[in-house]
C-alpha cells in the first residue's frame, strides 16, 4: 500500500479504480483488509464506477502506532482523512465510515463540509450523540497479559479479534480511551452534507439509526435487516443501499 505523512504520523492507504472518489474509514481494531476488502466493499464500489480510497487509521493496520490516548481524538483522526484528500489533490469526496470510522466521518462532515460531498454513517446510530457504543473495558481486555485472563465477553471478543489481525494491542487500548467523543444534538443538526445512516436492526452497539437520521437535516436511514454490529458490515442490503444513495448524488 501507499502511505503519506500527516505531521509525524505515517498513514497507509489504498487507491484503486476510476470515477467519483469515495473514502472509506474503518472501525475500531479493524483495517482496510478486514473492513473493506474481505467484505468486498472495494470490489462493489469499483464495479459501481467509483474511485475507492481507504486508509488505515492511526494505530491500526500499516499506519503509525501511537500510545498516548490524546493522539486519537475523533477530530484528530478526521484531520487524517482531510490530509489524505489534500495529499491526493481532491477538493472533495464522498466519505463512508463504519462504527468508529462513522464517528470520524461525522466529525469530518461537521468540521469540513466543503470537503465531504456526502457521508455514509454505518454501524453508528444515536450513540454518536447519546454516549458511545463500545464499552471502555475493552481497553483493559487489550492490555491483559493474555486472552485467557479476559473474562468479560465483549472484551474477550475484541481481544481475540485484535490478536487474529496481529494488531498492536497497546496502540488499540490507547485508541479506545482517546476516541470516545460524542457530538451534541445541535452539532449533528448543523451537518449540512447529504447523509445516509445505515445500522443493523440487531445492532446493540450503535443505537438507533433512524433516531440519529432524524436529527440531521435531510438524512436518510437504512435498516440492515437481522444484522448485528459485526455481521452488518458486508451485508448485501447495506451495499445496495449505499450504491443507490451514491448514484442519487451524481
Amino acid at each position: 500500500m501507499a502511505s503519506f505523512k500527516h505531521g509525524e504520523v505515517e498513514i497507509a492507504f489504498l487507491d484503486e479504480g476510476e470515477g467519483e472518489p469515495i473514502v472509506l474509514v474503518h472501525g475500531f481494531a479493524s483495517n482496510i483488509e478486514v473492513n473493506w476488502i474481505t467484505p468486498r466493499w472495494v470490489t462493489t464500489l469499483k464495479r459501481a464506477g467509483r474511485r475507492v480510497i481507504a486508509l488505515d487509521n492511526r494505530g491500526h493496520g500499516q499506519s503509525s502506532k501511537l500510545y498516548d490516548p490524546a493522539a486519537y481524538h475523533s477530530a484528530t483522526m478526521a484531520e487524517d482523512v482531510r490530509a489524505l484528500l489534500d495529499h491526493l489533490g481532491l477538493a472533495r469526496a464522498d466519505v463512508m465510515g463504519y462504527s468508529m470510522g462513522a464517528r470520524i466521518a461525522a466529525f469530518l462532515a461537521l468540521a469540513h463540509p466543503e470537503r465531504v460531498r456526502a457521508a455514509i454513517i454505518g454501524g453508528l446510530g444515536i450513540r454518536l450523540v447519546e454516549g458511545v457504543g463500545l464499552p471502555e473495558n475493552i481497553a483493559a481486555a487489550l492490555e491483559a497479559r493474555s486472552l485467557a485472563d479476559v473474562r468479560e465477553p465483549v472484551g474477550r471478543i475484541f481481544r481475540a479479534f485484535a490478536e487474529q489481525t496481529r494488531s498492536d494491542l497497546r496502540a488499540l487500548a490507547a485508541c479506545m480511551r482517546g476516541s470516545r467523543q460524542t457530538l451534541s444534538r445541535e452539532q449533528v443538526a448543523a451537518i449540512r452534507v447529504p447523509v445516509l445512516v445505515a445500522v443493523g436492526t440487531k445492532d446493540t452497539v450503535a443505537g438507533s439509526g433512524p433516531e440519529l437520521a432524524a436529527l440531521i437535516p435531510g438524512a436518510r436511514a437504512l435498516d440492515i435487516p437481522e444484522r448485528d454490529h459485526m455481521l452488518a458490515v458486508g451485508d448485501k442490503v447495506f451495499k445496495a443501499g449505499v450504491v443507490e444513495f451514491l448514484n442519487q448524488r451524481t
